[in-house]
């Protein structure tokens, strides 16, 4: 509107000046190179416009024939380019296709076309990964890696045509490059930990995992059970060699994850071999409580070394009132009797499971009771066979892989923190096959014989009469015990029943 305006302006203008031109009539003369030019002021005004015009014309038309070159060339280009991104967009397409033929024909079109656009070096090294050149494609990503617009990019494809050849070193250190130089590309971080953890690297994976949660690619719910997962694996390496280590780290990996049963088993075990039983026995109780194990049962047992077998299953019963699992503490409870040889105090815990089919290891421990009590051989053979056929026992499994001992990372996959306690998958049997217990003459001689299921049993009548006080009192199913807490009731059991010195 406003350029409008001034256009009308402007044509007023020039028509109000040359109405005045032509009201004031006059005569211009010019004498140049001997010529004499006489005329009116009016003619003159518009022979100089009209010069003005022309040499304007001139002007234009001289400055588009010397562009014209670079126009021309500019719109070669541009078809060119055009062309090119056709080439691109199909070829990816024959990639995504798994087209060999057009994938490289379509590469080598891109690479006349567009030879320095970094998707064309993209569509040749999948060309070539596609017609199994794997030597071209590194070659090409290597390219790529050295161009600084390209290097991620160059540094992706040589970390998964390593892993395509199992290079892991080499895999391992293309993910390490591509995170140094850019620590939020989630999958340089995240490659980098896993092979980290797979080779047990357990200082570099902390330090990735440090990497992966300043860079908020994690959680912190997350990353703090990674770093207990790993601070685990550290303490397991170094119990052997450096007591105050592994103590040290299972503290710290148990701090960040209480439910972690191997952590809290590796510190209860190391502080008791130290003397300080108290506080091994409450950081396993305090596991305990979230996550019931076997291993935490035997370890709570064994926090007094100068404990005899009903000592330890005093202790034992002791922890069971807190176990949110009753066929856990049950089978602890059983556990520890046949070892102190109290065959009625196992047999009565185990009572209620007995209907139906009860767990494999119930099973066997029945059949310990029947060789320990009363020495009955058929009915030992009756529990083994029956322990055959019962449900499979809660193991350590990861990825299919069923392994006794807890370990950081899955052997299948490598994946970290792979190993959950639960039962293996049962496999599936003909109900009519023969039973088959020629093989369990070993258990069957461990349940008849004493010697292999109790230690030398050691009374101390004034631990008994502690033991008596203490859990005496009838609880609720719900009820954590007259103190009113674990601790609390630990602590007076330590008040009344204090550990052997060393």
């Amino acid at each position: 509107m406003l350029k409008l305006a001034v256009f009308v302006i402007a044509v007023i203008a020039a028509a109000l000046g040359i109405a005045w031109l032509a009201e004031a009539p006059g005569t211009l003369t010019v004498n140049w190179l001997g010529y004499r030019i006489d005329t009116s002021v009016l003619a003159a005004g518009l022979g100089l416009g009209a010069f003005a015009l022309l040499v304007i014309f001139l002007w234009s038309l001289a400055r588009y024939l010397i562009s014209r070159p670079s126009v021309v060339a500019e719109l070669v280009r541009k078809k060119r380019e055009r062309r090119g991104l056709e080439a691109l967009t199909h070829g990816l397409v024959a990639v995504g296709s798994g087209d060999k033929a057009e994938a490289r024909k379509f590469a080598s079109q891109a690479h006349k076309l567009l030879p320095n656009e970094p998707l064309t070096a993209l569509l040749e090294a999948q060309a070539a990964q596609l017609q199994g050149d794997r030597s071209a494609a590194r070659r090409i990503f290597e390219q790529m890696a050295d161009a600084p617009e390209t290097e991620m990019l160059g540094l992706r494809g040589l970390f998964l045509e390593a892993r395509r050849e199992n290079e892991n070193e080499a895999a391992r250190q293309f993910a390490e490059r591509a995170m140094r130089r850019k620590p939020d590309l989630g999958w340089a971080v995240n490659a980098l930990f896993e092979l980290q953890c797979r080779v047990s690297d357990w200082a570099g994976a902390l330090r990735t995992l440090d990497v992966a949660q300043r860079q908020r690619q994690i959680g912190k719910d997350v990353a703090d059970r990674r770093r207990a997962v790993l601070l685990t694996a550290q303490a397991m390496d170094s119990e052997e060699t450096d007591l105050n280590r592994a103590r040290q780290l299972a503290l710290e990996a148990h701090k960040l994850a209480p439910d972690l049963v191997p952590a809290a088993e590796i510190a209860g075990r190391v502080m008791a071999s130290q003397g300080d039983a108290t506080r091994a026995a409450r950081v396993i109780a305090k596991t305990w409580e979230l996550n019931p194990h076997p291993d935490l049962a035997m370890a709570y047992a064994h926090t007094r070394p100068g404990d005899g077998p009903r000592e330890r299953l005093k202790r034992v019963k002791f922890l069971q009132q807190w176990s949110p699992d009753p066929l856990e503490g049950a089978v602890a409870v059983a556990t520890a009797a046949v070892e102190a040889r109290d065959w009625d105090e196992a047999r009565d815990v185990l009572q209620p499971y007995l209907d139906d089919r009860p767990p494999a290891r119930v099973c066997t421990l029945m059949a310990r009771i029947e060789g320990g009590q009363t020495g009955d051989q058929g009915r030992v053979r009756e529990w083994l066979a029956r322990a055959v056929r019962a449900p499979r026992d809660p193991a350590w499994t990861a990825d299919g892989y069923v392994s006794d001992q807890w370990a950081p990372v899955s052997p299948i996959t490598g994946e970290l923190d792979a190993f959950q306690w639960k039962a293996p998958v049962e496999l599936v049997t003909n109900g009519d096959d023969p039973l088959v217990i020629e093989d369990a003459d070993i258990a069957r001689e461990e349940v008849v014989n004493p010697e292999h299921v109790a230690d030398e049993v050691v009374e101390n009548p004034e631990s008994d009469e502690v033991e008596k006080e203490i859990f005496s009192q009838p609880r609720a199913p719900d009820d954590p015990g007259p103190e009113g807490t674990f601790a609390e009731a630990e602590a007076e059991r330590d008040r009344k029943y204090p550990a052997p010195s060393n």
